[in-house]
């Protein structure tokens, strides 16, 4: 726990280990993504710290003995790392990983593992480990730790995915640890290597390094990403006055849109996804896209479900290959139904399908639509960001002889999705359809 820098059993019972975590994902179909440590060091047990109150005194914060790290507002020098670590070199992840395929091998099924991720968010080391990495971060560091992990990585698990950086947000998107320090005007470590962005010149880094030796090393480029505006918080958290609930829902454009200018220290076009796909086109072309992390706050409130059910609607526009919500939402809240309207609206397993077809939106409500491998079934997910006043939509249904089967809406009750309360009308062009402030509607077509 780097808040008190202190080794915990994180699980639930005292038998909990990568074995049972990966046996309890097997037995029920979950493909498992696991963090690969590259820091360089792993907690050696579940009990020490690395800042006694017996050893360095009165300190900020202190939970019994284990205080953080902080004397007066100042930071005391760190213990050597043995105090709570034991070293975790690429050898001792490669042997992870085989102890972890032959446990496979043992239950007689497919790899449990299917993509691994170098290290969390290590442009934090600094800070969240910094009893045992008090140095920033540099552009060399990082190379060199994902060359030597990644390698360790592909020997022992050849098919696995392999994603990363993992970088915690927009400024370490762009410079490393040392330039942020430094200040980002003179930005020393970038300039020193081209002036280029951090993750752009990772990637081009790897890129030469899969040409020289034919050793493909990165899979997936991903990347955390949560709103930084004022009160829109993480989870339950967040303010939900009608003001903040529209910034939170209009805060999702920073994802696509390229007119969006951040609402927050930022400042400035985001459109993540976007400049995802340039820097993979410009440094390291066929990776792919991955949120390591996102959460848009409000998880009760209606304007976090629609946040979310927005957001999730764009990772599928623009062929996102995973993402990873932090941490879960609370079952029949606003945000559990977000993820509903794409994984189960009638409680019997239907699914957003998984090709998507384009669709035009306006600033009231956004539409996306699929349709499944066969071309036989089209699902609408309709959404109303408007608090107090319904929408009237005219959806047209260009050049697709669909005829109307299905209708689900989720208006913020814990019962969750109404059916057939309120059927699509047939049109010339389409159905129409009557969306109820806020709401989500999952409408489904059967097409000839």
């Amino acid at each position: 726990v780097d808040w008190f820098f202190r080794n915990i059993n994180y699980g639930k019972t005292t038998d909990f280990s990568w074995k049972t975590e990966l046996e309890y994902n097997v037995t029920r179909g979950i493909p498992t993504a696991v963090t690969i440590p590259m820091l360089g060091w792993v907690a050696k047990d579940n009990t020490s710290f690395s800042f006694p109150v017996s050893d360095f005194g009165t300190q900020d914060a202190v939970d019994g003995d284990a205080g953080n790290g902080m004397a007066g507002g100042k930071k005391l020098p760190p213990p050597s790392p043995t105090q709570t670590s034991v070293a975790s070199t690429p050898e001792f992840v490669s042997e992870w990983i085989m102890a972890i395929a032959e446990e496979d091998r043992k239950r007689g099924g497919a790899p449990s593992v299917k993509m691994f991720f170098l290290d969390n968010e290590p442009g934090l080391w600094h800070d969240t480990h910094r009893d045992v990495h008090p140095s920033t971060l540099t552009y060399e560091e990082l190379l060199e730790k994902t060359l030597a992990y990644a390698t360790a990585v592909r020997r022992a698990s050849p098919d696995a995915l392999i994603a990363g950086p993992a970088e915690w947000g927009w400024s370490g998107y762009f410079y490393s640890p040392f330039d942020l320090e430094a200040g980002v005007q003179k930005k020393p470590d970038r300039r020193s290597h081209g002036d280029v962005p951090l993750v752009p010149w990772l990637l081009s880094r790897l890129a030469d390094h899969e040409r020289k030796t034919g050793q493909k090393l990165l899979d997936v480029l991903d990347l955390h990403f949560y709103p930084q505006a004022k009160g829109i918080g993480i989870g339950e958290s967040g303010d939900t006055d009608s003001a903040t609930a529209a910034l939170r829902i209009r805060s999702t454009r920073a994802l696509w849109d390229p007119t969006y200018k951040d609402e927050s220290w930022i400042d400035e076009p985001v459109q993540l996804l976007p400049l995802m796909k340039r820097w993979i086109n410009g440094s390291y072309p066929g990776l792919r896209i991955s949120i390591g992390e996102y959460n848009w706050g409000a998880e009760k409130h209606m304007s976090g479900g629609l946040a979310l059910a927005e957001v999730l609607g764009r990772f599928g526009e623009n062929q996102v290959f995973s993402a990873f919500y932090w941490r879960y939402p609370q079952p029949n809240t606003p945000a559990w139904y977000a993820f509903k309207a794409f994984g189960n609206y009638d409680d019997a397993g239907a699914r957003f399908p998984s090709q998507h077809i384009p669709t035009t939106k306006t600033r009231f409500a956004s539409v996306f639509a699929a349709k499944d491998a066969a071309a036989k079934k089209l699902v609408l997910i309709a959404l109303n960001f408007e608090p107090d006043r319904a929408v009237a939509s005219d959806i047209r249904l260009d050049g697709c002889q669909a005829t109307s089967d299905r209708s689900f809406v989720y208006e913020g009750a814990s019962t969750g999705f109404s059916q057939d309360a309120a059927k699509p009308t047939k049109t010339k062009t389409g159905v129409s359809f009557e969306m109820p402030p806020y709401s989500i509607s999952v409408l489904e077509f059967k097409t000839p």
